[in-house]
This record gives C-alpha cells, sequence and structure tokens, in this order.
C-alpha cells in the first residue's frame, strides 16, 4: 500500500513538473512579444492615422463662398464661420457650432492674393484670423516707418478686415546654435522619418541646407547621417535628409522629447485652429501652445514661404526643422518665427501633408498604427540621431500618447514579477526541471535501496 501511494505521489509530481515547463515556457514567450518593440510600416497620407477635423469636413461640404473658415472652441466643439443663414442651420445639425460673419473665405483669400502681389517687405507676415473674419498682417522690428506706411496704405484699399499688427522680435529661420543634426551650412533638429518604398530619409526644414549638403551626427564629423537630397526654399520650407545607409533603423516612428522618452507617431493630418499641439527641439526642448491660423505667409530675408502653420508654441535657434505634433498625430516642421522661450513668441510650421504629398514620401509609423489600431503607447527612443536629445518642460503631449519611460530604481524582485519580463517564466521552467530531476534522482535512490536489501536478504 504505502510503495502504491509513492508511486502515485512520484506520478503527480512529474506530470506537474511537466505542466511547469509547458506554463513556463508560454510565459516567456508572452513576455517576449510584449517586450518587442513593434515593427514599423509606411503611412500615406489618407490613411486612418491621420487626424479627424469635422469642422473641416463642414467647411468643405458649403465651400469657400458660404464659409469662412473652423476652429475648436473653448468646449472643444468646432466652431464654422458662416455667411448665411441656410449654412448656419446645416452646421448646427451637423453637432458644430455656428458664427454668422461678414466676410467670405473667397474674400479673405483675396486680401491675401492682394498683400502678395504688393512689393515684397522682408520682416512682415500675414494670416487669416477665423475667430475674428480678419486677415492679420505682422511687421517686425526690421520693417521701417516707410515700408510700414506702404504696407498700410495696400490693407487700406482691401477693406477694413485687414488688421495691421506690429509684433516684438524679429521674424527668422531658426537656423544655427544646437544639434543634433550638423553640417557646413548650419545646425538643425530632424523632424519626421518618411520613406519612398526604397530608401528611408528624414523631412526637416529645407531652410536648413540645399541640396547636397551632409549632414553629421555628431560635433566632430565622424558619424556621417546622410545628404540633403531635395529642397524646397524658399516658396516652402522642407527638404528630404537621404540616410547613409538606407534605412532609419530601429525607434523610427518616435519622436524624442526628452530623458530618454518619447512620443509614438501614429498617423499624419492638418492641424485645426485653436488646437493645442506640441513641439520638440534640440535647443529648447518640449514646448506646447495653441494653433493660431492656418495657410500663413512669412516675409523671410531669404524668401517668402507661403502655406504655413501660425502657432503661439515658443522656438529658438536650433529649433529649425523639429516636429510639431498633437495626440502622436505628424503635424508640421519648424521652420521659423519671432520672440524665444523666454519671453515667449510666434512660430510657423511647415504643414506635412503638403511636403509629404510634393515629395511623394509615407510616413514611417508603427505597424499597429498602419494597420488601423489606433494609436500605440509611447516608448523610449533610440539613441539614433536622428531623434534630439531635449529636456521637456512640464507640458504633457496629449492624453493618447503619454510620455512613458523605462526605471532605473526598480529592484530585483520588481522585475522578476513582472508579467512583461521573462523572469516569472524562467523561474516556473528552473523550479519544474529542478522537481523533475529531484523524482528521477529520489526514484533511483529508492531502486538502489531496495535492490541492496533484496541481495543482502538472499546472500547474507
Amino acid at each position: 500500500m504505502r510503495h502504491a501511494r509513492r508511486r502515485i505521489v512520484r506520478r503527480v509530481t512529474r506530470l506537474a513538473a511537466v505542466g511547469g515547463l509547458l506554463l513556463g515556457g508560454a510565459m516567456v514567450t508572452q513576455a517576449a512579444m510584449a517586450s518587442d518593440t513593434p515593427g514599423t510600416s509606411a503611412l500615406p497620407l489618407k490613411a486612418s492615422g491621420t487626424s479627424p477635423n469635422p469642422g473641416a469636413a463642414l467647411v468643405s461640404k458649403l465651400g469657400t463662398s458660404r464659409t469662412a473658415g473652423t476652429w475648436i472652441g473653448a468646449d472643444g466643439r468646432p466652431v464654422v464661420a458662416v455667411t448665411d443663414d441656410a449654412a448656419a442651420a446645416e452646421v448646427k445639425r451637423a453637432g458644430a457650432e455656428a458664427k454668422m460673419v461678414s466676410h467670405s473665405m473667397n474674400e479673405l483669400k483675396a486680401a491675401t492674393s492682394t498683400l502678395r502681389a504688393a512689393p515684397r517687405v522682408a520682416g512682415t507676415a500675414w494670416v487669416m484670423d477665423y475667430r475674428t473674419n480678419q486677415v492679420v498682417v505682422q511687421a517686425d522690428s526690421t520693417v521701417s516707418s516707410t515700408d510700414w506706411s506702404k504696407m498700410t496704405k495696400v490693407a487700406g484699399g482691401i477693406g477694413s478686415f485687414v488688421r495691421m499688427e506690429r509684433t516684438q522680435g524679429t521674424f527668422t529661420t531658426r537656423l544655427n546654435g544646437a544639434s543634433p543634426i550638423l553640417s557646413t551650412g548650419g545646425r538643425c533638429s530632424a523632424g519626421f522619418n518618411v520613406t519612398n518604398g526604397q530608401s528611408d530619409f528624414i523631412l526637416t526644414a529645407g531652410h536648413c541646407g540645399p541640396t547636397g549638403s551632409v549632414w553629421f551626427a555628431d560635433n566632430q564629423g565622424n558619424q556621417q547621417l546622410g545628404k540633403t537630397v531635395q529642397q524646397n526654399f524658399p516658396g516652402s520650407d522642407f527638404s528630404l535628409v537621404q540616410y547613409a545607409n538606407g534605412a532609419a533603423g530601429a525607434g523610427a516612428d518616435i519622436v524624442a522629447i526628452g530623458n530618454g522618452n518619447g512620443v509614438r507617431i501614429t498617423g499624419v493630418g492638418d492641424p485645426a485652429v485653436g488646437e493645442r499641439v506640441f513641439r520638440s527641439g534640440s535647443t529648447s526642448g518640449l514646448h506646447d501652445g495653441e494653433v493660431k491660423g492656418l495657410d500663413a505667409t512669412v516675409n523671410y530675408p531669404e524668401g517668402t514661404v507661403t502655406g504655413l502653420i501660425e502657432t503661439n508654441v515658443c522656438a529658438e535657434p536650433g529649433d529649425s526643422g523639429g516636429p510639431l505634433f498633437s495626440e502622436g498625430i505628424a503635424l508640421g516642421v519648424t521652420s521659423g518665427g519671432s520672440g524665444d522661450c523666454a519671453s515667449g513668441g510666434t512660430t510657423f510650421f511647415q504643414p506635412v501633408t503638403k511636403a509629404m504629398q510634393a515629395l511623394g514620401v509615407q510616413l514611417i509609423v508603427s505597424k499597429q498604427a498602419a494597420a488601423g489600431q489606433g494609436a500605440a503607447p509611447s516608448s523610449a527612443p533610440s539613441p539614433s540621431a536622428t531623434h534630439s536629445a531635449i529636456a521637456p518642460n512640464a507640458a504633457s503631449p496629449g492624453s493618447s500618447t503619454p510620455v512613458t519611460g523605462i526605471s532605473d530604481g526598480s529592484t530585483l524582485l520588481t522585475r522578476l514579477t513582472d508579467p512583461q519580463n521573462i523572469g516569472p517564466g524562467m523561474l516556473v521552467i528552473g523550479g519544474s526541471l529542478l522537481a523533475l530531476v529531484a523524482t528521477r534522482w529520489i526514484r533511483a535512490e529508492q531502486d538502489r535501496k531496495a535492490y541492496r536489501r533484496y541481495y543482502s536478504a538472499t546472500w547474507g
């Protein structure tokens, strides 16, 4: 009877050990899959990862003769400027707020066309202010009183809906003064990684350097990063830097925001006026603000750039080319502006959608995002030079893409019991192997003793 119980115990122990081996193997496999960084894929302009804008859809439906732009209200609802009661009723039925205005988008565009046709004055800029239904003309400190008088006369001939403003500082491109990408033409920040299907590129500002500029990831010029293969500036402000080895590498879908943290980019889109946005750059780090206007024109000393995004996010020299994003959606690359991050200022961005369309490239995002699985969580960036080492302020880059990092203060016990680590699975496997070995040893020892007892009794 006693031997029968021993056999049952040994069999149960062996079965439990085998089951433990299978369970431990499954745990290790699951942990490896959970810790594996999602692969990257290309996302075209019309993918599901694009930023939705209900107000823009209504403007497109009603037409530019019956609307005058859209923005995000204080309550988060889209507001659409309309010129007639029928359009207002349709906007309300769609769940948006309608604001009656005097001038249509066609009139606002005609005003900007007149300004563009006037003699060019460096240091000036204009943008359509949808909220006030006006075209705002700005002039920095370099514009003389004579030129300001001429611009005022041009604006007066257009109508009372053109507003003139003086601004502090100087409208300049944000070149020089910082890393991480350096060339003989200056220093800039990397923007977003894109691909044409055969090779990967950095999408950055066009004023950073002409075609043929060679970029490095270090001050000594030892780590060649790539070469500018296409530049668009002035007119637009974007360029492509082709990687020297043709590939962006690991972490290509991540924007660094400092302290080893990053935001995973899951889509591309156009911003809305009033939207909260974030900009990262190698000089001033991570900062946030609001979109103030679209389709802005800036007369830099080097030339005129049109179709820009106007924001009140600060920027400084060296931030050129750095990414503008919101909720994991790529929006623009830093062009230029006035002021700094101590006193504030205005910063303009080249829209990513227009640059990608002109260049024939696609944004590199995680495979999850390309498959339409929604925004992926943020991840620590790779040490690649395409991701700036920047220091973020207290701002958070959006609820759907929280900044996460790896804590260096975790204990060994914490790491071993984390279900996303392989420690628990390895412990189960080790314990199961130990149980199997012990079971075999006990059985062998029992057989040896039984053998000795038998022959001792037989042979004396």
